[in-house]
């Protein structure tokens, strides 16, 4: 199965849980992929998405509520997402399950 599609996913931070989306549209070559993280402060790019099997890695850049490069890495595993976004203030947990 595809890791492609759009997840409906949870990340704790520390302004508490954060729901949003997260769509992941791989490439030609289906080792990379764009998409970005849509959510209450807006939606962000992915920037350099590269699939390895079920896994993904990949950073996205933040502009509020304040500049930070966040990177991140996820396992699909089904219908389901489970990842960690590294922040400069730590690890935050990142959950989800795709939709349709």
């Amino acid at each position: 199965m595809s890791v492609g599609g759009t997840y409906e996913v949870t990340t704790k931070t520390p302004m508490g849980d954060q729901s949003g989306t997260f769509t992941v549209v791989p490439g030609d070559n289906g080792k990379t992929f764009a998409g970005k993280f849509t959510g209450p402060m807006g939606s962000i790019d992915i920037e350099d998405g590269v699939i390895d099997g079920n896994d993904l890695t990949f950073k996205v850049t933040m502009t509020a509520p304040m500049p930070m490069t966040i990177d991140g890495k996820a396992t699909v595993d089904g219908e389901a997402i489970n990842g960690e976004m590294t922040t400069p203030f730590g690890a935050m947990a990142m959950t989800g399950k795709r939709m349709g």
